[in-house]
């Protein structure tokens, strides 16, 4: 019994992932109006009976998206880690990590949620937290990165500044590329870092 439950519970773990997936596609082509849980479940290439039994409502899902968007910028990151140099190169090359995170249709995706939940309760509700729980992890990770001491005064306030210019410039390039800007701002603001988090490296 137990080989067979296992292909079962891959097939739910796959049509789950492919549901999410089209969930944060489709909020970040049609936003929050535009879709139901039919429409994701046409464009995941599910019956919406099977889709209503893993998600029975957008919110449900919207949970599980901020969820794997959380991860998927994490993991981002973690992968990114194993090539980094030491010292102040270091900083510029995390700054740049970090700044480049918030690009991309997850992220476009995202917007769109946040932009409803400022007016629909309902959908913030759901958000708060989980944006809350993704947001202190990304802070964590970057403190991890960065290779700081965030217990020396005006560390935490400086990391947390960056994931905010990240968020920024993430908005900025909605429109536009915004790459060139980008680059120039990331070697700015790693000077920046550089200078105030002098001595509070644990390198």
């Amino acid at each position: 019994m137990t080989g067979v439950r296992e292909p079962q519970q891959e097939r739910s773990r796959t049509t789950r992932r492919r549901l999410i997936e089209a969930a944060l596609d489709s909020f970040g082509e049609r936003g929050w109006h535009g879709v139901t849980v039919a429409v994701i479940a046409e464009r995941a290439g599910v019956s919406r009976g099977a889709a209503q039994h893993h998600f029975p409502t957008r919110e449900t899902l919207v949970a599980a998206a901020v969820d794997l968007l959380g991860e998927a910028q994490i993991d981002e990151l973690r992968a990114q880690a194993a090539g980094l140099p030491s010292g102040s190169s270091r900083i510029e090359r995390v700054v740049e990590m970090v700044l480049n995170l918030y690009t991309g249709p997850l992220f476009r995706a995202a917007l769109q949620l946040w932009a409803v939940a400022a007016t629909d309760e309902a959908l913030r509700d759901v958000l708060v937290p989980l944006e809350a729980r993704v947001g202190r992890e990304a802070h964590r990770v970057t403190v991890e990165l960065l290779s700081v001491d965030e217990s020396r005064a005006g560390v935490r306030e400086l990391v947390q500044a960056t994931l905010d210019l990240a968020r920024g410039l993430g908005l900025a390039n909605l429109l536009t590329d915004d790459t060139r800007r980008r680059r120039q701002i990331v070697r700015e603001w790693a000077q920046t870092l550089e200078l105030r988090l002098a001595g509070t490296s644990e390198l």
